[in-house]
């Protein structure tokens, strides 16, 4: 039986790509790129990739790229828009809390709650930050979003 969080997502694949957030990607790379100094060079992990928006944009500006994520339908979703798009991404069905990877990449990003802190505890949370810090090469760079969890109390008054 699957999980809530892997459930959230089945039929998410067609909707995702609506969303007002995802409207972001163009300038979310553009800020990956320079923190990356533009290396070309440099192996990069999209945890929570969902229906491939980053991993896509990246891809089309020559970058290498692995894209994980939980949820079936959007992998297939983010299959759909690469082949679309005649692109060959590598595109994993894997849980980031275990991750399979040993230094293997130069940036690991982890964008719009992609994974982290979708998890039901801290520990669970914390787990996907060791596996992607297993992921990277010892000068390896993390970038992650998270929901900041006091906004809500501020504003619900």
């Amino acid at each position: 039986m699957n999980q809530w969080y892997e459930s959230l997502f089945e039929n998410y694949g067609l909707k995702y790509d609506n969303e007002v957030f995802v409207h972001g990607t163009t300038g979310e790379c553009d800020f990956i790129e320079s923190e990356i100094r533009f290396n070309k060079q440099f192996r990069i992990l999209d945890i929570g990739c969902g229906t491939g928006r980053h991993s896509i944009e990246l891809t089309s500006r020559e970058y290498h790229i692995t894209g994980i994520d939980l949820s079936d339908s959007m992998l297939e979703r983010a299959r759909e828009k690469a082949s679309a798009l005649k692109m060959t991404i590598d595109f994993q069905k894997q849980d980031a809390r275990q991750l399979p990877f040993n230094h293997d990449f130069d940036l690991a990003i982890m964008l719009c709650e992609g994974s982290f802190p979708l998890m039901e505890t801290d520990e669970m949370n914390y787990q996907i930050l060791q596996s992607a810090a297993k992921a990277l090469k010892p000068a390896g760079k993390l970038i992650f979003t998270t929901l900041n969890g006091l906004f809500p109390l501020f504003h619900s008054v």
